[in-house]
Formats: structure tokens, sequence, C-alpha cells
């Protein structure tokens, strides 16, 4: 069974040396978080504690220049380092899917 939560971020970046994004600019960022698991005592996960550690590592993210964070703020690369955070967190198969804007997005997942 899956069960899914959705968060949403702001943060600007630049990706050096693309020719249309190599200047500063922002987004807001939609993240989708999905876990698998059997339900134990009617519940996967409770929604509440999902929704906390998804905020909880968006919180690293959100409002920052990226390019602080990570080397090449790519969409892949954010979504990657969301993933492996929560995968380390949660315990459970995951897929992240970052949504960059409206109509672009990216997925990682077990």
């Amino acid at each position: 069974m899956k069960l899914g939560v959705v968060e949403y971020f702001d943060a600007a970046h630049y990706l050096p040396e693309h020719r249309s994004c190599g200047r500063m600019h922002g987004h807001t960022y939609k993240v989708e978080l999905v876990l698998e698991g059997e339900p134990k005592e009617g519940i996967i996960m409770d929604f509440a504690e999902v929704k906390a550690a998804l905020r909880e590592v968006l919180a690293e993210y959100d409002h920052r220049v990226l390019n602080e964070l990570l080397e090449y703020p790519s969409a892949e690369n954010i979504c990657i380092s969301i993933y492996e955070k929560l995968k380390a967190k949660l315990g459970f198969p995951i897929r992240v899917r970052l949504w960059e804007g409206e109509g672009k997005w990216v997925e990682v997942g077990d």
C-alpha cells in the first residue's frame, strides 16, 4: 500500500554555465513524498509524522540560495538530496517527486 503527502518550499538558485538558468532566479518547489508499506494496526505511518519528517527536511532548503547547499543545484540534484535525507529518516521504500514551478518535475525512488 502507498501513502503520500505534499509540501512546498521556495528557494533561489543558478546553474553555472547554463545558457538560460545561469542567472540567479527562484522557484516555488512542490515535493510529493510517497512511502510504501503494509498497514500495522490500521496505518502505514501517521500522516502527521510523515508530514513532520518532510517539513523538517525541506526547512533546510526553504528560502535559501540552493548553491550554498549543492554544488550544482539542478532539479535532479535537489530531488536526490531530499530523497537521501528522507530515506535515512523514514525507513520505508519511498519515492520523491520534485516539481520546479508548474509543468516540470523529476522523480527518484526505490
